[in-house]
């Protein structure tokens, strides 16, 4: 394929650093292109890189099979970074998480300000459903043979709303039974069929925190005002 890449600009080393980000606007990963790789993944429709440590050109998921398939390739306004987009296969980081950028915070806002994370804290519960969702998403965009998910998004809303009913109903009766290990399992699944939904609607589980960061503040609260239009308490 004849494509003009005299705009890219290489560094001293003939590389130039690739931000890589899935259709869902999740970012993956970096990683290093030269000219060779940069034609081969333009040529191939999959994304080739440079590896610095072995000095060799490689191709994504060649051993893994979780390829990339290139859908679309940009460069910033100084040609001296790539954005490329691409529908992944599987994962893409080589530890199996979703992404290599999971979990992995040295700061994160708090109010009004920033604060350290400390490499040995828990990861935060944000962090979790964020994983998860992006498992979810992953799936819901590269089916996989005999995978739940897969099940529920090909059977479509009424099925997914009919399962988040049917865990719904089974939360309350562990609930009722007052059994911890049933409450947690049933509740667990609640919010994974909650997850599927909020990916259905191509909502995210950051968009549901910001509803409740609202609520929190004391905004957000028009729906559940009384008959005269007094805001409930929390």
């Amino acid at each position: 394929m004849n494509i003009d890449i005299s705009m890219i600009q290489f560094d001293e080393h003939g590389l130039v650093p690739v931000v890589v980000q899935e259709e869902n606007n999740q970012v993956l990963m970096l990683a290093y292109m030269n000219r060779e790789s940069l034609e081969k993944t333009i040529d191939t429709g999959f994304a080739w890189y440079y590896s610095r440590s072995r000095k060799k050109l490689w191709k994504k998921g060649e051993t893994s099979g979780n390829v990339q398939r290139v859908q679309e390739l940009s460069y910033d306004c100084d040609g001296d970074t790539i954005l490329l987009r691409v529908k992944q296969t599987g994962v893409s980081c080589h530890t199996g998480s979703y992404s290599c950028f999971s979990g992995r915070k040295l700061y994160r806002s708090s109010e009004n300000s920033i604060v350290p994370v400390d490499a040995g804290d828990e990861m935060p519960l944000a962090e979790i459903l964020s994983d998860l969702y992006q498992v979810i998403q992953s799936r819901r965009l590269h089916p996989v043979e005999g995978s739940y998910t897969n099940y529920l998004f090909d059977k479509g809303q009424d099925k997914i709303l009919k399962k988040l009913g049917e865990e719904t109903a089974e939360t309350i009766i562990a609930s009722k039974n007052n059994i911890r290990e049933d409450v947690l399992y049933e509740m667990g699944d609640l919010w994974y069929h909650c997850l599927v939904l909020l990916a259905y609607h191509n909502m995210t589980p950051e968009d549901l925190l910001e509803e409740l960061k609202r609520r929190h503040n004391g905004s957000g609260y028009h729906k559940f005002a009384g008959k005269n239009g007094i805001r409930p308490d929390m």
